[in-house]
């Protein structure tokens, strides 16, 4: 499967961040919302800005979007991203052992799907996987077939059993933060702590934050503002170190 284009920004040599004696950074791949259905990475710069000042290597996936794929299709788009970067991001000056993800919406979703992933079955570490931020998720996407938006996503009750997260097995048990909109409808804040209850079920104890300043399509401003508890969450996880 060919990989839709993504950003990618490598740390620079810099005199005021150490870098590890191997001269690789750690790696932060964030996924973008959009109902699976629009957006692009453009429009998520912001993002890259902390972490590369911090020494992280930066990726901000594209992937191709319904209703030109199926929510299988969009999934698998996603895999095949990570999977790259974990093979290629040597070659960008990142560490592939030192991995973090994040996502907002479809992305958190995306990245959920990451973690629910045989990676071993494809000669990837699981272990390189060592944290994440899930920022206003979609886990288990059957509402969403109530909805105009599925006229172009078209989920069917198939397709969204197969993607639901909240019911698949966790095979990343890296630390996880979650976070979702106080202004959102609160169905939609009850699926993070669903999917909460699930990581933690799976071994994960992970952090659950609502922040009661945002809604959902708002809620990212927190990382324009900086020094937020959702940029802060990001960072932290960035630069984590493998157990």
């Amino acid at each position: 499967m060919p990989i839709w284009p993504m950003a990618i920004i490598p740390f620079e040599n810099s005199t005021s961040i150490p870098r590890r004696g191997d001269g690789k950074a750690s790696v932060h791949v964030f996924f973008h919302g959009g109902y699976w259905r629009a957006q692009d990475k453009q429009n998520f710069a912001c993002v890259a800005a902390p972490l590369v000042a911090a020494g992280v290597t930066t990726v901000v996936v594209n992937y191709e979007l319904c209703p030109g794929l199926t929510l299988d299709g969009v999934a698998e788009f996603a895999l095949a991203a990570l999977g790259w970067v974990s093979r290629e991001i040597a070659r960008f000056g990142g560490d592939p052992g030192r991995i973090s993800l994040s996502g907002h919406s479809a992305g958190a979703h995306l990245v959920a799907e990451c973690l629910a992933h045989d990676w071993s079955a494809e000669g990837v570490d699981p272990g390189s996987i060592v944290g994440a931020v899930l920022i206003s998720g979609i886990y288990d996407p059957r509402p969403v077939i109530g909805t105009s938006v599925n006229a172009e996503v078209r989920l069917t009750e198939d397709v969204a059993r197969r993607r639901d997260v909240e019911r698949r097995p966790v095979r990343v048990g890296c630390p996880a933060s979650l976070f979702a909109g106080g202004l959102e409808p609160w169905h939609w804040v009850d699926q993070t702590y669903r999917y909460a209850h699930h990581l933690h079920r799976s071994g994960v104890n992970p952090e659950v934050h609502v922040l009661p300043r945002w809604g959902h399509f708002d809620i990212l401003n927190d990382l324009v503002e900086g020094e937020g508890p959702i940029s802060n969450a990001i960072l932290r996880q960035a630069l984590r170190r493998r157990d």
